[in-house]
């Protein structure tokens, strides 16, 4: 819990920022629309969270997110019967991607930024390939409505976001979440003391899988069909895990930090916009963001650049 604390309360003073420029953000149904914009990226962060406390990255998030907005789309194309068929083939999409990047990483020993890199072009290029930049088909109301409406006064999407959160402090608490902490913290330890390192990376990049699929489902609602709607996630993504204080490189953090981290840059963009200043810069501050958490983190960055420690022997 101290570790979430220094996060939460510069969430609290961006939140009474935003009070102050605009009185009616802190009204139920101003709030409740905060929530709602911020809910994709808080399930990204959640799921981003699983693979970098692991000690490792996954930057295929966003273009997996477009992508599946994209195919979603192609395949609904109004019908509203096929909407429940579709969301469980974004769900099987999202476990598989995950599966493919934690099977590659572990495996084959290929690190992790380079597969989740090339996981992001394969992606992209695909999208193009298959809408030439133009996205065909339409979704339906069906699937719509889990991002733009709600039960009763609460957006499905904060439900939904509450659902998430819940699941990832129980499995996190639970000995999946000790196991993917010490795994991180030093892998050979782990794999001595009877761990099965690769296991819990693979099940980690699923989640992150899970975690687009669920986000792809909701921007799709309220954001509409575009071959840009996940552009730049999986970025924002890693700068609200790390500004969450969670260690770039494994073994220490919070989930609930992290998801408190990626509310507080929702609530810092919220904070840029109603002050007119430019959405560009957005990215300066992600940068500025990462760069400081690499810095303030350096006694941990030899592991993330160095081989494994369980593959010495292999270099030998």
């Amino acid at each position: 819990m101290k570790r979430t604390l220094p996060i939460l309360a510069v969430l609290m003073v961006l939140l009474a920022a935003i009070a102050i420029a605009n009185p009616h953000f802190l009204e139920p149904a101003g709030f409740l629309a905060f929530l709602k914009r911020a809910a994709p990226l808080v399930i990204l962060a959640a799921g981003q969270y699983f693979v970098i406390v692991s000690g490792e990255f996954d930057l295929s998030v966003g273009s997996l997110v477009t992508a599946e907005v994209v195919i979603a789309a192609r395949l609904i194309d109004g019908d509203g019967s096929a909407t429940w068929p579709v969301i469980a083939l974004l769900i099987v999409i999202g476990l598989l991607v995950g599966l493919v990047n934690g099977v590659v990483t572990t495996k084959l020993r290929v690190p992790s930024f380079i597969v989740t890199l090339g996981m992001l072009l394969i992606l992209s290029g695909a999208v193009f390939l298959w809408t030439g930049g133009a996205p065909r088909g339409a979704l339906s109301e069906g699937f719509r409505a889990f991002g733009r409406g709600g039960l009763g006064p609460v957006p499905w999407s904060v439900l939904i976001l509450l659902a998430v959160g819940a699941a990832a402090i129980w499995l996190m608490r639970a000995d999946f979440g000790k196991t993917l902490i010490a795994t991180g913290d030093n892998e050979r330890a782990a794999a001595l003391s009877g761990v099965r390192v690769d296991r819990a990376k693979i099940i980690a990049f699923m989640l992150s899988g899970l975690a687009a699929a669920v986000a792809a489902i909701l921007l799709g609602g309220f954001a509409g069909v575009s071959a840009q709607v996940g552009q730049g996630l999986e970025f924002s993504a890693i700068t609200a895990v790390v500004l969450g204080g969670v260690v770039l490189g494994g073994g220490r953090g919070s989930v609930l930090a992290a998801m408190a981290g990626a509310f507080t840059l929702e609530a810092l963009f919220t904070l840029l916009n109603l002050y007119g200043i430019s959405g560009a810069l957005e990215f300066t501050v992600q940068g500025v963001i990462i760069i400081a958490a690499v810095a303030a983190g350096a006694v941990h960055l030899p592991r993330m650049f160095t081989p494994r420690k369980g593959d010495a022997h292999a270099a030998s």
